[in-house]
């Protein structure tokens, strides 16, 4: 049985944020193009960010646990390559929209958009699992609390509006994306 300590509560938090800042800039990227958007997928956009980002590391949990044998005795290295390739992806994806922002689509945000970004946000999160189950680490604790805190950023980013979208959306992006890398390191180094 795993144990979970204080560290391992710390860890899992920053990893949800880190995870939760793609989640985060779609949210109030939906709501600053369509502010109009009705109350029900307002609130419906975080859950569906939340769910997709609790089970997705789940999915990758057991397509890892499936290969641990095989990458345990490199369980740092994996981790450090895995989640350096996810932050680093989510570093120039937002410097990428820093440089040359999209503009608001010209359709009208559907429930099935956001079931699809719900997913293309997920997919880093999928592959953390693989890392935490190379790592050995509370699967019902990490994939909680990604959820939980993606549900809480996704509230945030729409209560606070065009606001945050103008001082921090691809920023925060930026900054998920070096604590991934952080915590791969850690990993790595065995802290």
């Amino acid at each position: 049985m795993i144990s979970i300590t204080g560290a391992a509560l710390l860890e899992s938090f920053v990893l949800g944020i880190a995870l939760a800042m793609d989640a985060m800039t779609v949210t109030l990227s939906n709501s600053l193009c369509e502010p109009d958007m009705s109350k029900a997928l307002k609130f419906g956009m975080p859950v569906y960010f939340a769910l997709f980002q609790m089970c997705m590391p789940i999915l990758g949990y057991v397509g890892g646990i499936m290969i641990a044998d095989y990458i345990n005795a490199y369980a740092g290295v994996v981790s450090l390559v895995i989640l350096g390739i996810v932050g680093g992806k989510m570093i120039v994806d937002a410097v990428r929209e820093l440089r040359e922002p999209e503009a608001c689509p010209s359709t009208h945000l559907t429930w099935r958009m956001v079931r699809m970004e719900a997913i293309a946000t997920s997919i880093d999160a999928l592959i953390v699992g693989v890392s935490l189950a190379a790592d050995g680490k509370s699967l019902a604790l990490y994939s909680c609390m990604i959820g939980v805190t993606t549900f809480a950023c996704c509230i945030f980013a729409l209560l606070l509006g065009r606001k945050l979208g103008d001082r921090f959306g691809t920023r925060a992006q930026i900054a998920g994306g070096i604590v991934l890398i952080c915590i791969g390191l850690k990993a790595f180094l065995g802290l």
